[in-house]
């Protein structure tokens, strides 16, 4: 095994040496070797890709389409997000100038931070909320300006948006994320609509995190850039809606302007997308609106169940909209130390779940589960985490 020349050592330290990782992935990493875990710890479907969506997918790979596809996508797959955003949001992007087709959400995220944040600007993210932002933010040297919403029940207020951007007046972006991971909540239109006018009158743009936007339940995801649609950039993926988490395949959407220089980066970091995964994801947007439709009452079942378990074992819940995630208040016993009740729990009743604290401020005293996991596993888990707390009562 090759080790690094001494003589380098001094000379390759980067930024990214003092930066993090994710926290969802460095806590998993510390318990996914637990033998007979149930890991309810990462937010991938446990369902099938549907059955037409693989067969394009192979379809491609029989075709030979084998050669570099266009940077930005196929014409057909941006042409077919373009219908798909018009037919559920009803906003209108051009798909040859406001469409860039990228390597997950995930590569959608890091390629707009890259491509539009630059060092000193501030990013206002309501918190708790997706730990990839984090670091992110903090490798291109903007600062992170969070809004703890634990407090207004894990959604961001008008009211707290305004008194952050009179104490930041220099704030450059803001980064929604509903329906939000990892509590679920969603934003209701009727805030939306009421921070819009702040947001334009403090002249930030608008990064809006969609990825669960088919997975919501009883509740009408409406998009920021229905309001604000000059100045939002909106990321969405098929990973989540069709469980397509491996195929790797996103989306962002918005004015030319900043999509041309999203572009530019999204060549620099992938040059271009998969064939096969174009090929699966055009047929999901052109004739798949029943596979989230099948999913959801799937998700919501188990929503349900997981609520009621943990609201009986004494851990409270904050009822969620969409996604597929109960965030829960952790035993008073550990007062704000989920990362502690985390690693109890994976230890002793052999139940893997997300420290709070991984999602940013607001997220000190909550653990995270994900009920994208078997019925069985679910109800295994329930039960063990039920008698991990009777036991730990009688101490």
């Amino acid at each position: 095994m090759p080790q690094l020349a001494t003589d380098l050592t001094s000379i390759i330290h980067t930024p990214l040496e003092k930066i993090p990782p994710s926290g969802i992935r460095a806590f998993a990493q510390k318990v996914d070797d637990i033998p007979d875990l149930i890991k309810l710890t990462l937010g991938e479907p446990d369902l099938n890709t549907p059955e037409h969506v693989k067969k394009a997918a192979a379809q491609s790979i029989l075709d030979n389409d084998s050669h570099y596809s266009a940077q930005k996508g196929t014409p057909r797959l941006r042409k077919a997000i373009s219908n798909f955003l018009q037919r559920k949001q009803g906003l209108t992007y051009d798909p040859d100038s406001e469409i860039v087709v990228t390597v997950g959400a995930t590569e959608a995220i890091a390629a707009t931070m890259l491509a539009l944040f630059q060092p000193g600007d501030e990013i206002i993210v309501p918190t708790p909320s997706y730990a990839l932002y984090f670091p992110l933010i903090q490798y291109t040297k903007a600062r992170l300006v969070a809004i703890n919403t634990a407090g207004t029940n894990f959604v961001l207020t008008p009211e707290d948006l305004e008194k952050t951007l009179n104490e930041h007046p220099h704030a450059k972006a803001i980064l929604l994320n509903y329906p939000t991971n990892p509590t679920g909540r969603e934003c209701p239109s009727s805030v939306l609509e009421q921070m819009a006018p702040i947001i334009k009158e403090h002249h930030l743009y608008v990064i809006s995190d969609e990825i669960y936007s088919e997975l919501t339940y009883n509740f009408n995801h409406v998009s920021i850039a229905h309001y604000l649609p000059d100045r939002t950039l909106l990321i969405n993926g098929l990973s989540k809606s069709h469980a397509m988490t491996g195929y790797r395949l996103g989306y962002v959407t918005g004015p030319a302007a900043l999509i041309s220089l999203i572009a530019k980066m999204h060549a620099f970091l992938v040059t271009a997308p998969s064939n096969p995964a174009q090929a699966a994801a055009t047929e999901a947007l052109e004739n798949g609106d029943q596979d989230p439709a099948a999913a959801r009452p799937i998700y919501q079942k188990r929503r349900d169940y997981i609520v009621g378990a943990l609201n009986n074992m004494g851990l409270e819940t904050h009822a969620s909209e969409g996604a597929f995630y109960v965030f829960a208040k952790i035993p008073e016993s550990y007062g704000k130390d989920d990362e502690a009740f985390a690693l109890d729990l994976a230890h002793k009743a052999k139940v893997g779940g997300t420290p709070g604290n991984a999602f940013g401020p607001g997220g000190e005293g909550y653990i995270r589960f994900s009920y994208a996991a078997s019925d069985e596993n679910l109800h295994t888990a329930m039960s063990r985490i039920q008698k991990f707390l009777a036991e730990k009562s009688e101490i």
